[in-house]
């Protein structure tokens, strides 16, 4: 099934940002054996264009699953954190959500040196002008603008912002941009849109950078960096502390001046003031949005993080906007604490092409173009993490069809990336989409501690961790094994957890109970009791965290999983490419129109569609097995 029989590369991928290097890596782990990363600027592969954070609610969970398939997004984040935070901590391990600052210099580094020395891949320092494809249609490589051709079986577009970018600042000052000081990408974008590819626009924008040295520190709420140890790579042989020196991050808030003098220039945003007509992502709103959004608030939150250890610049979060850099300067000025401060580079918005992601199998390959896959901001999405993911994806596949080889999905009961993907090729996007846990409906299961659990054994079926990887999962897996049953097989006696009852605010026990019975009450954990017990084995402290959240809410979590069978078993249900919806009278009028209109995969798929109701796929399963059942018996005939 190769697509082509002569070729420079089994996968190229075009883009060197968050989405292009997990493709790239994650093909080569596929079996890929000659994998290309193509980029017009070798110097900015893995550059952080926005924040300098990886993480957060749901997008943390996202980059250990990335991790536990053998991406490197978690790698490079351990190796230039400068301040760790574990979010949600209040509310119970079930939702933490971990997030590390880095050092944006740093991270880049990292990452370029992390695929400077990667088995089967090649940096090629070019600007793609075009596809190039084969007599039957499908992709076979890629023409540079200098005219060169570069052949291989599948290719995989992860150009972020670059498509056709345009960069504004205020209504006056618009320039093409993909990035900052960055060309954009016209000509593949004109060749995609011509070949009918469903193309649209979206916006985003960055906030100005300031040199922090100006900045009047009293006044603002200092926030540490949490040294718990924490690692996003869950390969770690070892618990040390991070490498590099923690900084603060601070807080401030906006002031009334603030908001007048948006409201007085609003007309010179280029969102508010015409230059830009397209949507931005509605959870991360430049600071014009929130006055106009919400005209009642007093103030908004503005956060300070560090671009490095050897920077003073600093990055203003929430602060977004594309506001003239004058009024920028004036507005930084009217912040408690930035009265002084000096502006090093103003915000911008920046307008850029992205195609309909319904127009995408579940495993990100087109439809319409054989061995063609999208992955990152090209799809729609918004986020380093979002786009991570869809790079693992996408590159997983690309090396699979390179090799001949049948495409793997995500559900969305595995994971994270299984909603994401789901919520893209189901549903489509009308806005820059972003992840949340609200967006799982397995997120008391789906959780950042039990990634490789879910997705290790995936990974490890898939061939894509070496072996040392595979004995540290091992070991890993086998630690909780071990954990859950001298949690099931220890009893304590009451003299042994009277101090931990009462602490905790409980009655003695009459009589001796199993710790796993015990764990359940809220308020003991699972390593005193198990201290109390003195069972003094070498813990491993995540797969203590991860036992410990089964066993307290083991009747929640199994709900959910019979939930997540019934998903499983649905996605199990394979929809016929050529089914005629439009003739299953059985089914809704809207329902056949969705569904002819976005040919879901699978019944799962179909479920997620919206207007597509229970009944509905009760009656398209009676409709697809009628349909099978007369096409074998006309061919029995």
């Amino acid at each position: 099934m190769t697509r082509a029989s002569a070729r420079d590369f089994d996968v190229l991928v075009v883009g060197g940002g968050h989405a292009g290097v997990e493709a790239a890596v994650a093909a080569t782990r596929a079996g890929a054996r000659r994998v290309a990363l193509v980029t017009s600027s070798s110097a900015t592969i893995g550059q952080m264009s926005c924040n300098p954070a990886i993480g957060g609610v749901a997008k943390g969970t996202v980059v250990r699953e990335v991790d536990a398939l053998g991406g490197v997004m978690g790698r490079v984040t351990d190796a230039a954190a400068i301040q760790f935070r574990m979010l949600n901590r209040g509310k119970g391990p079930a939702v933490w959500a971990p997030r590390a600052q880095c050092d944006r210099a740093r991270y880049r580094a990292a990452m370029q040196e992390t695929l400077a020395t990667w088995p089967g891949l090649t940096i090629v320092s070019a600007t793609v002008a075009s596809l190039v494809f084969d007599a039957d249609g499908a992709v076979s490589g890629v023409r540079t603008v200098d005219g060169a051709t570069i052949r291989s079986a599948a290719v995989v577009i992860a150009t972020g912002t670059f498509l056709r970018g345009r960069i504004f600042i205020g209504t006056d000052m618009q320039s093409p941009g993909g990035r900052a000081g960055e060309p954009p990408t016209s000509e593949l974008a004109e060749q995609l849109a011509a070949l009918g590819f469903e193309t649209a626009r979206f916006k985003t924008g960055t906030p100005p950078r300031i040199d922090g040295r100006t900045v009047n520190y009293a006044v603002m709420q200092r926030q540490d960096s949490e040294l718990d140890a924490f690692h996003y790579r869950w390969t770690r042989m070892t618990d040390a502390v991070p490498s590099l020196p923690q900084l603060p991050c601070w807080l401030t808030w906006t002031a009334a001046a603030s908001k007048a003098l948006v409201a007085d220039n609003i007309g010179r945003s280029a969102m508010y003031g015409g230059a830009i007509a397209t949507r931005g992502p509605r959870y991360c709103p430049s600071i014009e949005d929130k006055i106009v959004r919400f005209p009642d608030a007093e103030q908004h939150q503005v956060f300070l993080e560090p671009e490095g250890l050897d920077t003073p610049e600093m990055y203003v979060n929430g602060l977004s906007t594309s506001l003239p850099a004058s009024v920028q300067l004036d507005l930084l000025h009217s912040v408690p604490g930035l009265e002084q401060v000096e502006m090093t580079r103003p915000g911008y918005a920046i307008e850029y092409d992205y195609y309909a992601p319904t127009g995408l199998y579940p495993w990100l390959e087109s439809r319409h173009v054989g061995g063609l896959f999208f992955a990152g901001q090209v799809n729609g999405t918004t986020g380093y993490e979002e786009a991570a993911a869809q790079g693992v994806v996408a590159g997983l596949n690309a090396g699979r069809v390179a090799l001949g080889l049948e495409p793997i999905t995500f559900g969305r009961e595995t994971s994270y990336i299984g909603v994401l993907i789901d919520d893209l090729v189901s549903r489509g996007v009308d806005e820059p989409y972003r992840l949340f846990t609200s967006r799982s409906e397995f997120r008391l299961t789906v959780r950042q501690d039990n990634a490789i659990r879910r997705l290790g054994p995936i990974a490890e079926s898939l061939g894509m961790l070496s072996v040392a990887e595979l004995r540290r999962m091992h070991e890993r897996l086998a630690s909780e094994d071990r954990l859950f049953e001298q949690a099931e097989s220890t009893s304590v006696s009451p003299t042994d957890v009277a101090p931990l009852l009462a602490d905790a605010g409980f009655g003695p026990l009459k009589q001796g109970m199993k710790v796993s019975e015990l764990a359940k009450r809220n308020g003991l954990s699972l390593g005193a009791l198990l201290a109390a017990a003195a069972v003094s084995a070498p813990v491993d402290a995540e797969a203590l965290i991860t036992v410990e959240l089964e066993i307290k809410y083991a009747g929640y979590f199994e709900r959910e999983r019979i939930n997540a069978d019934r998903i499983r078993s649905m996605g199990q249900f394979v929809l016929p490419a050529n089914a005629r919806y439009a003739q299953m009278l059985s089914l809704s009028t809207e329902a056949r129109h969705k569904l002819a209109a976005r040919k879901p995969v699978t019944l799962a798929q179909a479920s997620m569609i919206p207007g597509v109701s229970p009944s509905d796929l009760q009656n398209l399963v009676l409709e697809i097995e009628k349909a099978r059942t007369e096409e074998t018996a006309t061919i029995g005939r």
